[in-house]
């Protein structure tokens, strides 16, 4: 790729633009925080097993957390929990309490960036590593049910909770929505994919000024990982419909009784200036990447892009997608 005006672009998609950019500097210096990169070595990772790299940041949800680590724990398919601890502010007793009640490797994070989260760490020894939130308690069934689709075509993303990007022909640009008939992302709530991509998304120069999205606007980096993702394969992510006993999402706004003051702190609970947010951030990697690399699915496991999340409502336990809005 030769050398662009990158000032003179990003002026120049100002003027041209019809809806407001997110202006952020584009130069792309390395995090200083940031771990270094290395690729892992295919011959050293179990294939029959997958890691689960939870992300950590609220004390108030540590008991949750701790509850979400022993679900995962006691998933035959899963060689290890990590939590990845990114609050700096969290006193290094706490952490350690924390490490003393919970089936899990507690890991400081050395940055409280969410590109942490995709980095592919050096405690990871197992080519499918499961990312998700602190706020998703699984079941036994339904993760080692993903995990069976993941290996059956273990090139895709994975996961529960599907979203979709779309061209809105009246704004002239591209937008972050849900659809019912497709999907082409894969939220971080719950997702599996290959180590591999990891090391592209952390380490590949290309992917830099995306990365400074996502640290400017502390958002997007599941819709990144589906980008690069896509731009590999090109071919959507699969969604997998819960088996079991289900997947409980308390971090969904939707609840209407949320205890230990997990709704709160949740991203959706700005439902709509997230949804503008992540529509830019879309625009934007799309704008700095020159391509639109997210793919359509259609659904091989599942009948209906819904919610595969639980909330409660009326006292009683339902899936998310039976109450209004989404994150």
């Amino acid at each position: 790729m030769g050398m662009v005006n990158l000032p003179f672009l990003l002026l120049a998609a100002i003027i041209l633009s019809p809806l407001p950019l997110l202006v952020i500097s584009l130069r792309a210096y390395p995090d200083p925080q940031a771990p270094p990169c290395k690729k892992p070595d295919p011959k050293a990772l179990k294939s029959d097993q997958l890691t689960v790299v939870i992300n950590g940041y609220s004390e108030h949800r540590i008991p949750l957390l701790q509850s979400i680590a022993a679900a995962y724990s006691a998933a035959p398919q899963v060689a290890g929990v990590v939590i990845l601890w990114c609050n700096p502010s969290t006193s290094t007793r706490t952490l350690s309490r924390l490490s003393k009640n919970v089936s899990a490797f507690v890991h400081r994070s050395p940055s409280t960036s969410l590109n942490s989260r995709f980095h592919p760490w050096e405690f990871i020894n197992t080519r499918a590593v499961l990312i998700c939130d602190d706020d998703i308690v699984p079941d036994t069934t339904s993760v080692s049910f993903a995990f069976a689709v993941w290996k059956s075509d273990p090139g895709r993303v994975v996961g529960f909770f599907a979203r979709s990007h779309a061209y809105d022909i009246a704004s002239r640009s591209w937008i972050y929505t849900m659809e019912r008939e497709r999907y082409s992302i894969i939220l971080t709530k719950l997702m599996i994919l290959d180590i591999k991509y990891l090391e592209k998304y952390s380490c590949s120069e290309e992917y830099a000024p995306a990365r400074q999205i996502v640290d400017k606007t502390n958002n997007c980096e599941d819709i990144l990982m589906n980008f690069v993702v896509a731009d590999e394969i090109e071919r959507g992510p699969l969604m997998v419909g819960a088996k079991g006993g289900g997947i409980r999402d308390h971090g969904d706004s939707r609840n209407e009784d949320v205890s230990g003051g997990v709704a709160e702190v949740g991203l959706s609970s700005r439902r709509r200036e997230h949804r503008k947010r992540r529509g830019e951030c879309i625009r934007e990697f799309h704008r700095i990447l020159g391509r639109m690399p997210l793919k359509y699915s259609y659904g091989k496991v599942v009948d209906d892009v819904g919610e595969q999340g639980l909330c409660v409502k009326a006292g009683k336990v339902v899936l998310c997608d039976q109450q209004e809005d989404f994150r």
